[in-house]
């Protein structure tokens, strides 16, 4: 709808006195939303309330594209943009060759709430063979609405466990926005985040990195020779996922953005690394 300009003042006056930084942008959004005045009314309400916008809008802005977001979704961040421009230039074709003797590259969206990681590299990379997994029943849902439009399979479970045993070996890009947050940490997250995220994408635990210890110690196992998997985490704990993969028998680098404040670690298979990552896991080699 079009708002007249008395009403769309008033909008970003209230915007903007709950705290929201880019009013003006939201209050375009959110009149583009509503049909009606008294839906827009209700739209801004649930917005100052404290209601993240993308939940309020059904969708995310994210790499350029539109991404389905259900309520209670985590909403992907800008700054993992980052995450996704590094997996699309790692990105090899292999696995079986199509007709024309092309091979698509095996991509996972490991802890992929809305899909929005997997999706974006898609559009970057082009043909792939995409998975995506979440533990969160209310993620894997709104990531089927991204995912399967493009032939991709999402799973529902715990890290790998979600995973087809045939993925085995043959992952060669394994992306992972998974948790960093000091427990402790949560309570200073901005509201919207603490209110209406679930706490299983957020909370990493006592030092922030108990998820990751176990996407490292398994991935060896995952990945196709020369497989890279790519973990975001923060400027100051990147020498400790380093850590995390080079003890598991990966190379490691830091990849940084300063535009988007973004860290990325990047992990790659070497020989004799998956017998690595069993014994860490404590399985048989």
């Amino acid at each position: 709808m079009q708002t007249l300009p008395a009403s769309r003042a008033a909008v970003i006056s209230r915007l903007r006195a709950a705290g929201c930084v880019f009013a003006e942008e939201e209050c375009g959004l959110l009149a583009e939303a509503a049909g009606t005045q008294e839906e827009l009314d209700v739209l801004v309400e649930r917005r100052v309330s404290g209601l993240p916008l993308e939940h309020i809008l059904g969708w995310a802005a994210f790499c350029g594209l539109r991404i389905a977001l259900d309520p209670g979704v985590f909403v992907p961040r800008r700054r993992t943009e980052f995450l996704v421009r590094q997996a699309a230039l790692l990105v090899q074709p292999s696995g079986q060759a199509d007709d024309a003797g092309r091979k698509a590259a095996v991509v996972v969206d490991l802890c992929c709430g809305s899909g929005a990681v997997g999706v974006a590299i898609a559009a970057l990379a082009g043909r792939l063979e995409l998975h995506a997994s979440d533990v969160d029943k209310a993620a894997v849902t709104c990531a089927r609405r991204n995912v399967l439009p493009l032939g991709g399979a999402v799973h529902e479970g715990d890290l790998y466990e979600a995973l087809p045993e045939r993925l085995r070996g043959r992952i060669d890009v394994l992306a992972v926005n998974a948790p960093y947050v000091p427990s402790a940490g949560i309570r200073n997250m901005p509201q919207e985040a603490r209110l209406h995220e679930p706490r299983v994408s957020l909370d990493g635990g006592a030092d922030g990195l108990d998820v990751q210890r176990r996407v490292a110690a398994a991935a060896p196992q995952w990945l196709a020779p020369g497989g890279h998997v790519l973990m975001e985490t923060s400027r100051q704990q990147a020498a400790q996922t380093v850590g995390l993969f080079t003890v598991n028998g990966l190379t490691a680098r830091v990849a940084r953005s300063e535009e988007l404040d973004a860290t990325v670690v990047i992990g790659t298979a070497v020989p004799g690394a998956a017998a690595a990552g069993r014994a860490a896991a404590g399985s048989p080699a």
